[in-house]
């Protein structure tokens, strides 16, 4: 180090001595240096500089170069910069007092100061206040407006507040919150409160011409009454309720109740009615009522009621309650109205042509709500008429048209309505009975017929009369004797007075092949056919239907299998017909099997079928299955299936004497089909049907395929034969056509040679020139064809020579 000082200074060290003073020297500056720096500190404009000694606190304001003490901490702060509307609350920690300091200014702080609040003024208006409270001596003031409010010391932050703003109708109800007094401040005008007040704005009532306020006094409980036109202000303890007057017109009243006295009275228009402090009022229009309309007016007082006519205007007195308006009922030439009188019990019916104004008593007799009890009377023309009936004495009475036939109180309507008069056609009649003598009397028409007063008709009305002819007749009953007869005459048929008809009955007619069995009053059978050889002698092909007789209907079975007995049969049909059948059966290797077969049949003897039995197709089919069953329980499934035919032939021959004994032939019996029960068993059955039928298709098939092959073989024989046949005689016209071109050839060569003989004498030019001929010709066929023809250079006499390019 000493080297390196020593070189610093630009000198060579030249003893113990001068190191030292060097060392001392340089210790010196460099204590200098230290202690200058912790003393001098720079302060701008806005710096404080809070030095911290060993005892106490001190402040440097800025700005400017400051020394301070080395061995004492120092801190620089910034100053507090307050505007125009800023102000902060210090507290000193050392002496513990508190003050202000408003802006705008640059605040420093004392050495024990420390910002307690930093905020801004209140701005008031002209129409703002403040609340500011003392917190040392507890005194409460306002401070209006315009300005800006800082605190004082011991003023804690104030409450701004907007003063009332009142127009010239408006108030403030002002309550002093210590002494309990109230008073009123009309506008128009600004309203601070005092430091105890509270107010509450108000607007005063402007009451119009028809308008009124009804006024309480809350403190002593009086009321009274303020009418327009006028403005009114509540007192300190008035509340105020706005009504309007109530505007009558010439036609309006209000009956007006006392409702501390009770006493009532109307108040007419035309006027404006105001209620006094204890009156209430009911405003109503007065009744209009024209010359057809009238109201029921009751006192409440003495129940007495009254009706008051139009036309004219009804103002009601103070106990009046009058009715709806009604109108007077107007009754027409053709209506009428039943009425009661509540009061006598009186019933009368009031006839039109009138008006009727029904007095308080009076009551109109309806049906419903929605019945006016206005009733047309019938107007009946000439064809009708109608029955009444008196529901006190029960007479009844019948009136005719033409005529108005208005009821007398008690009378009724004995039918639905006005009747008209049965008008019958000349094949209509009427049946009509008379329930006072119990008589029974028959119109035919043609007529028009009126029912007497106990009368009704019977039957429904008008029926038509029967036309007996050669294809219809008719069964009748006679009532009285309970006997039945028929009319077979030919005629317009009309009943007596205790005759029915019981059926209309046509002729029933046989086709050759119909029978039909007839069971007379004795239960006797009778069989008609339509054929001639089985008809009898006394027995007619078509005939009507007896008395007491009835056609027999035989219930047989039907479906495959017979389970169901629902087939009724009236009339037979005598031709051989089919019947299919199906059931199961067993073999003796006891595979259960399903036949399908058909019976052919016919009926032979109709008489001997019926005595013997009820259900024919049923027990054909049943004895047949049984003996199917007998039959095939002896055979094993290949012996069935080989001898099915067999089979079904032996039980047909077995059964013919049976079939003849129910009166039936049967021409033919056939299986048709079988299959098996059992499903299992069944695929097996139809695997051995499917093999069977495969070797025998397989068979038939070799067989076919070897005589076509036999029969190709003999074709192609045959076809070698006749090509060997068209080979030769193709051969023979080759050869001569051959023949032909060549001599022709020899002709054409010879002629052409010999013409030139004179022009050219050498036979070689001849030859050659028609060389050259037939050259031409080839070139032209072969031109005219796709065929592509290339010559040799000995052909065209053509020499080929190759050139090579001179070298560049």
């Amino acid at each position: 180090r000493d080297c390196k000082l020593f070189k610093l200074f630009g000198g060579r060290s030249s003893g113990v001595k001068d190191d030292a003073l060097l060392a001392s020297f340089v210790f010196i500056l460099a204590a200098l240096f230290y202690f200058l720096r912790r003393s001098m500190r720079f302060l701008a404009k806005d710096e404080q500089l809070r030095v911290e000694g060993l005892t106490d606190v001190s402040v440097i304001n800025g700005p400017g170069l400051k020394l301070i003490s080395p061995f004492a901490s120092s801190e620089k702060v910034k100053a507090e910069t307050l505007g125009t509307l800023d102000f902060v609350r210090l507290r000193d920690s050392a002496e513990g007092t508190e003050r202000i300091e408003r802006g705008p200014k640059q605040l420093f702080l004392g050495p024990y100061e420390k910002v307690e609040h930093l905020d801004q003024g209140i701005s008031l208006s002209s129409t703002d206040y403040v609340l500011v409270e003392n917190k040392l001596t507890g005194e409460n003031k306002v401070v209006i407006g315009p300005c800006v409010w800082f605190p004082e010391t011991a003023e804690e932050e104030g409450r701004k507040g907007a003063g009332i703003s009142m127009s010239n109708n408006q108030y403030v109800l002002v309550e002093d919150t210590l002494s309990g007094k109230t008073k009123v401040e009309r506008g128009p005008g600004v309203w601070f409160p005092g430091p105890m007040e509270k107010g509450s704005k108000g607007t005063a009532m402007s009451l119009s011409s028809t308008e009124y306020v009804l006024i309480t006094d809350k403190e002593s409980g009086e009321k009274r009454v303020e009418k327009g036109p006028c403005v009114w202000f509540p007192g300190p303890f008035e509340e105020g309720e706005k009504g309007f007057g109530k505007s009558l017109g010439n036609t309006d009243y209000v009956i007006v109740e006392n409702k501390v006295s009770g006493e009532r009275r109307v108040e007419k228009g035309p006027c404006v009615w105001f209620p006094g402090p204890e009156e209430a009022g009911q405003q109503g229009c007065a009744t209009s009522l024209s010359n057809r309309e009238y109201i029921i007016v009751e006192d409440k007082l003495t129940g007495e009621q009254s009706m008051v006519k139009g036309p004219c205007v009804w103002f009601p007195k103070p106990y009046d309650e009058p009715s709806a308006v009604n109108r007077a009922l107007a009754l027409q030439d053709d209506e009428y109205i039943k009425l009661k009188d509540l009061a006598t019990g009186r019933r009368w019916v009031q006839k039109g042509k009138a008006l009727v104004f029904l007095e308080p008593t009076w009551k109109v007799e309806t049906l419903g709500q929605r019945d006016t009890g206005i009733k047309k009377a019938w107007v009946l023309k000439v064809n009708e008429y109608v029955r009444l009936i008196d529901n006190v004495t029960g007479k009844v009475t019948s009136h005719r048209g033409e005529a108005t036939v208005f009821p007398e109180p008690d009378e009724e309507l004995l039918d639905a309505d006005k009747l008209p008069a049965l008008d019958l056609k000349v094949n209509e009649y009427v049946k009509i009975l008379d329930q006072a003598t119990g008589e029974i009397r028959v119109v035919a028409g043609a007529n028009q017929v009126y029912l007497g007063p106990h009368e009704k008709v019977l039957d429904g009305g008008k029926q038509k009369a029967i036309e007996v002819d050669d294809e219809h007749a008719v069964l009748v009953r006679n009532k009285s004797t309970g006997q039945l007869h028929l009319v077979t005459d030919n005629q317009l048929f009309v009943p007596g007075p205790h005759e029915s008809i019981e059926e209309v009955r046509e002729l029933i007619r046989l086709a050759d092949h119909e029978a039909l069995i007839i069971k007379d009053k004795d239960g006797n059978f009778k069989f008609y056919f339509g054929s001639e050889e089985k008809r009898g002698a006394d027995q007619a092909r078509s005939f009507f239907l007896p008395p007491y007789a009835e056609t027999v209907k035989l219930c047989w079975s039907r479906g495959r299998r017979r389970e169901k007995r629902d087939l009724f049969i009236e009339r037979f049909d005598c031709r051989a017909q089919y019947m299919s059948f199906e059931f199961n059966c067993r073999t003796k290797d006891n595979v259960e099997l399903i036949l399908e077969g058909t019976f052919f049949w016919e009926v032979v003897d109709l008489p001997l079928m019926v005595a013997t039995t009820g259900d024919t197709p049923g027990d054909i089919c049943a004895r047949a299955r049984s003996q199917f069953i007998k039959h095939v329980a002896q055979a094993n499934l290949k012996e069935f299936m080989d001898d099915l035919n067999a089979l079904s032939q032996q039980v047909y021959k077995e059964d013919l004497p049976f079939y003849e004994s129910r009166g039936v032939k049967v021409h033919s019996l056939e299986v048709t089909s079988y299959q098996c029960a059992n499903s299992c068993t069944s695929e097996v059955l139809q695997q051995i049907i499917q093999e069977t039928t495969n070797r025998m298709n397989r068979i038939s098939q070799a067989e076919s395929e070897n005589e076509v092959n036999l029969f190709r073989m003999q074709g192609q024989i045959e076809q070698e034969k006749l090509n060997g046949q068209l080979l030769g005689i193709q051969h023979e016209h080759s050869q001569a056509e051959a023949k032909v071109n060549g001599a022709a050839d020899a002709d054409r060569i010879t002629a052409f040679i010999n013409g030139l003989e004179e022009s050219v004498p050498k036979l070689e030019d001849r030859i050659a020139m028609w060389q050259t001929l037939r050259k031409t010709d080839a070139l032209s066929v072969v031109s005219q064809g796709g065929a592509s023809l290339y010559y040799t250079p000995n052909d065209v006499d053509l020499s080929i020579e190759t050139k090579r390019a001179a070298s560049s």
